[in-house]
């Protein structure tokens, strides 16, 4: 059976790992999964994307050990987007929200910190516990001293313990939490939302974001002022940006058309 479902709802796409018992990504589910992100990414009626977990107890626990006993290597081929499919893929300009619906450890809290925005149901766990499997947690030893204190960051990664939605709210690492049974709801609400609005916009501003993450703030903003981003030059010869200014002087809704 194939571990990823979609469903398409007018611009939004939901992809859902459903690979009992856990959710578990081994290199073929990996691979699956950066298909389904690049072809996402690739598809020009798409505008957002959520990420969620099949079942009530598990969003992902990451790599899937028993696989890697059997063979996968750690190092192995993860496909298009690297480790999940969406962690390494280029030219992810399109919004991505995770609906964390239950345990996210290891690669699984990895891979919800790829997307752009977090919602957590109210049993939601996580960790990093690669330690105690001698492996490191690359993608979070990465990316996680960026985004919340240090030293918080550097607790989780050596001691591999257990936080819950309320303390990783209260380090910025999901913007909400939310009831199990509205959970998705609200997902899909806020998929809608974003849906609704000026994606050369968003292609702009996920670029910028990630061209800057590493530059100093001047020459940031030379390469944006300069044009010599991609989405920046074409959002700024658009159609979109002209009607962005035209409803705002004509007093109406925008009608955004990502040309």
């Amino acid at each position: 059976m194939n571990p990823i479902k979609t469903t398409r709802k007018g611009a939004v796409l939901l992809v859902t790992l459903d690979r009992p018992k856990a959710n578990a990504i081994d290199l073929e589910t990996s691979r699956i999964m950066g298909q389904v992100f690049a072809d996402f990414r690739d598809d020009p009626d798409l505008r957002v994307a959520i990420l969620t977990g099949g079942g009530e107890k598990f969003f992902c626990p990451g790599w899937d050990l028993k696989a890697a006993a059997e063979g996968d290597a750690v190092d192995g081929d993860y496909g298009v987007g690297g480790f999940g499919g969406l962690q390494e893929l280029r030219g992810m300009n399109k919004p991505v929200i995770a609906a964390v619906n239950g345990i996210a450890c290891g690669g699984g809290l990895e891979l919800a910190l790829s997307a752009d925005m977090i919602l957590a149901a109210d049993h939601a766990t996580f960790a990093l516990p690669e330690i105690r499997s001698g492996t490191v947690a690359d993608a979070a030893s990465v990316k996680l001293p960026k985004r919340i204190p240090y030293h918080i960051a550097m607790e989780l990664l050596l001691t591999g313990r257990w936080f819950d939605a309320s303390e990783a709210k209260n380090w910025g690492l999901v913007n909400e939490i939310l009831p199990a049974d509205a959970l998705m709801d609200r997902a899909w609400a806020l998929a809608e939302l974003l849906a609704s609005g000026p994606p050369l916009v968003y292609a702009a501003i996920k670029e910028i974001v990630r061209d800057a993450e590493d530059a100093k703030f001047q020459d940031a903003m030379n390469r944006i002022t300069k044009r010599q981003l991609e989405t920046v030059d074409r959002l700024y010869a658009s159609e979109d940006q002209l009607e962005g200014a035209r409803a705002f002087a004509e007093k109406r809704d925008p009608v955004w058309k990502g040309r």
